[in-house]
């Protein structure tokens, strides 16, 4: 049975990815899918090693991906989206853990899961109360939120962050010092004596292409 008080339920999903000797495989189709992808690459980025699965693409073939040392977690607001609903079966039967972030705990999703991550809202911010807003949003928070707690108990730090993120401003910021930027031939070097005119620093700044001397 899944652990479904929602306090506990989140330590126990923490636990679950802490301990997982595997990857944490992020499942999801349509609006969920999407913040699927961005909860994968936020974990992938602050020490959890995981990736994302289609679920159109899981039930031809992709499933291979998982393994019994993986923990898979699938979102679903509905919690009976069919495309993902038809491969828990497989993960089942793989013995990879399985964690639900869904908005209904009586859904299909949820009864098949180790662990439910609730993540219920009773209204959308879409006026026609159809379109995923607030409940996509929930999601995004609960993934921040698992991510963020994940990287405190694995002790991340931002030398870690940047060796997974050297590109970019953050890169630059993080991996950046002195020596990389700094001229290093003597030869490139303008050089001159206190006693040197204006125009002769002038000149030597032109001979080196420096701005300096």
């Amino acid at each position: 049975l899944a652990v479904t008080d929602h306090g506990k339920a989140f330590i126990h999903a923490v636990k679950m990815c802490h301990s997982c000797k595997g990857r944490v495989v992020v499942v999801g189709m349509g609006k969920s899918g999407h913040v699927g992808r961005k909860i994968a690459a936020t974990l992938a980025s602050t020490g959890t090693p995981s990736f994302f699965l289609h679920a159109a693409e899981a039930s031809h073939g992709d499933l291979g991906m998982i393994t019994e040392v993986d923990v898979v977690l699938a979102i679903s607001n509905s919690g009976e989206t069919p495309e993902v609903t038809v491969i828990l079966p497989v993960i089942k039967r793989v013995g990879a853990q399985l964690i639900a972030m869904t908005g209904k705990e009586t859904s299909t999703l949820a009864k098949a899961a180790n662990c439910i991550l609730f993540s219920f809202v009773n209204v959308e911010a879409c006026p026609l109360n159809i379109s995923p807003t607030a409940s996509s949003t929930a999601q995004m928070a609960l993934g921040d939120a698992l991510a963020v707690v994940l990287l405190q108990e694995k002790g991340f730090t931002a030398k870690d962050f940047a060796l997974r993120h050297p590109g970019g401003a953050l890169g630059r910021k993080l991996l950046t010092t002195v020596g990389d930027v700094m001229r290093k031939v003597p030869e490139n070097i303008p050089i001159i004596l206190p006693s040197c005119t204006l125009f002769e620093a002038m000149i030597k700044m032109t001979e080196l292409s420096s701005n300096t001397a």
